[in-house]
């Protein structure tokens, strides 16, 4: 029974130091949708949660995109996708791609089930990486900042339906 307690204790400490980061990142965040499950063929990749100032999410401002992955991937890998999802949206400058490339691959771990990033927009429009209230780097250009994120939260996201739940956009029927 002790034992019990303390997994329920320690589970407890765990979220609440998690929820404390998000607090300190982003002033009075709430949950801006739902959270958004990102499933390739038939395998679950990550659960996707936005976070933003009293729940009112803009691009210009600061937010907090939470991924919770679901299986072991690479950091890599994962840099990679990012950059093949940027292209999918019309972004061309190889060169800045590239650049970009380079900097994920120096920042994303490889990441296990369970494994929570945090990518941060900040006031100043730079990105912030963390990992388990652990600071992974930085990215400082407006630029990446943009294509990064708009790769749930454009309109041209390859993947709709998660930004629709991770906005709060209702169809208009």
């Amino acid at each position: 029974m002790k034992v019990m307690a303390f997994i329920i204790l320690l589970a407890n400490h765990i979220g609440a130091a998690h929820a404390n980061t998000i607090d300190n990142l982003v002033s009075k965040p709430m949950q801006v949708g739902e959270t958004s499950r990102m499933t390739y063929l038939f395998w679950d990749v990550y659960d996707a949660t936005l976070f933003a100032p009293n729940g009112n999410y803009s691009a210009d401002s600061p937010f907090v995109l939470k991924l919770t992955y679901l299986r072991d991937l690479a950091g890599d890998d994962i840099a990679q996708r990012s950059i093949e999802e940027m292209r999918k949206q019309g972004f061309t400058d190889e060169k800045k791609l590239a650049l970009w490339l380079t900097n994920m691959k120096r920042i994303f771990p490889n990441v296990n089930e369970g494994t929570q990033l945090l990518g941060v927009r900040n006031k100043a429009g730079g990105s912030v990486f963390y990992s388990d209230n652990k600071l992974l780097g930085e990215i400082t250009d407006p630029g990446f900042t943009k294509h990064f994120f708009d790769i749930w939260l454009s309109e041209k996201t390859s993947e709709p339906e998660m930004r629709k739940e991770l906005l709060a956009i209702e169809d208009k029927s």
